[in-house]
């Protein structure tokens, strides 16, 4: 089978990159797509890779994945959303905009809200496989322990705090914490590493970067894929993010800013205050771990690292059963947003 891995952003690789290996080892075929604006960015220049829609046309795929909310609909191939995140809560991401056959969801809160989208809509299907990107979680979640203990003990620090905020304008809490992390930075014992998403107002992170040159124990990471420091970190600090979710599957306690989550279970401030207090309190008594359970059962249960080749078998399955589209029935308006969006 031939597979095209789509992506329209740097956090793709990183959701990709799993189903990558799985493909490897089944002897499928794969072609990386990257629009233009990632071509430095892409960390896997000896794979095979391209920026040009001709090329996907006449490589004639089977499957095609994306982490993304849009994807070519005159592109042959079961087209495959396998989502960018885990914040159900945030704008957009029960919509169904149409342009995928099927749905590869993460955990049981997931598929149940996308089931009953099916039953509306009828025109595409949904299996719960988990999510590729914490296959890491349950295949070598020790990977950065020799670099966490090189990084602590070059910055003379006991625990690693992690800051990483949204990006979105009317949920980012960056703009209103750099007082609060530079006071929490007075205790060295703490290394305070903050990861911006790719799409954070670049004066927000100019500040940042500002207050990293002066304290020692401030770094801002400019790696991509986030992974590493969510399993290096001690605690987080965040706002509405999906990464919150993703740390908290990692059993450990967060910090949040006014998140507008439906499904709080975790410490949630109201103010942009007593940040040294809040992390002190839950690094000391970790008093949400009960609650934080619930989340890891409902949003993703799957801790034997195998998500990536759940969803390979899904789509082979499926393929199986139904063959593969030629392309997918959208109306006249997606069909003009496709062809305006990658220039058909």
């Amino acid at each position: 089978m031939k597979f095209i891995l789509f992506c329209q952003n740097p956090y793709a690789f990183g959701i990709l990159e799993p189903i990558m290996q799985v493909l490897k080892e089944k002897k499928h075929e794969y072609l990386w797509f990257i629009t233009n604006n990632l071509s430095s960015k892409f960390p896997y220049t000896a794979e095979p890779h391209t920026s040009n829609i001709e090329d996907l046309k006449t490589y004639r795929s089977d499957a095609i994945l994306c982490p993304g909310n849009e994807v070519p609909y005159y592109l042959r191939g079961l087209k495959v959303q396998i989502f960018h995140g885990l914040a159900g809560e945030k704008k957009g991401h029960f919509r169904i905009r149409h342009y995928f056959d099927l749905y590869l969801t993460q955990g049981p809160y997931f598929t149940k809200k996308f089931r009953q989208l099916q039953q509306k809509y009828k025109d595409f299907e949904v299996i719960e496989t988990g999510w590729s990107k914490l296959d890491i979680y349950g295949k070598n979640l020790r990977e950065y322990e020799k670099e966490k203990e090189d990084l602590l003990q070059e910055k003379s620090a006991s625990k690693i705090i992690l800051y990483a905020p949204t990006f979105s304008p009317s949920l980012t809490s960056a703009p209103f914490l750099l007082e609060e992390i530079k006071g929490l930075a007075e205790n060295k014992e703490f290394l305070i590493l903050i990861k911006f998403h790719d799409l954070m107002n670049t004066k927000v992170v100019e500040t940042y970067r500002t207050l990293a040159k002066n304290v020692e124990n401030v770094v801002v990471e400019e790696e991509p894929n986030i992974v590493k420091f969510l399993i290096m970190a001690d605690i987080m600090i965040s706002d509405t993010s999906s990464v919150v979710y993703e740390f908290l599957l990692l059993d450990k306690p967060v910090l949040t800013f006014r998140s507008s989550s439906q499904t709080i279970r975790w410490d949630n401030s109201r103010e942009y205050k007593d940040l040294k207090q809040k992390v002190a309190e839950n690094l000391e008594h970790d008093p949400y771990a009960e609650q934080r359970r619930e989340i890891i059962a409902d949003y993703h249960p799957y801790n034997d690292g195998k998500s990536s080749l759940r969803m390979v078998n899904a789509i082979e399955d499926y393929i199986e059963t139904h063959g593969v589209p030629e392309k997918r029935k959208l109306s006249f308006l997606r069909r003009r947003k496709i062809n305006r969006l990658f220039k058909e």
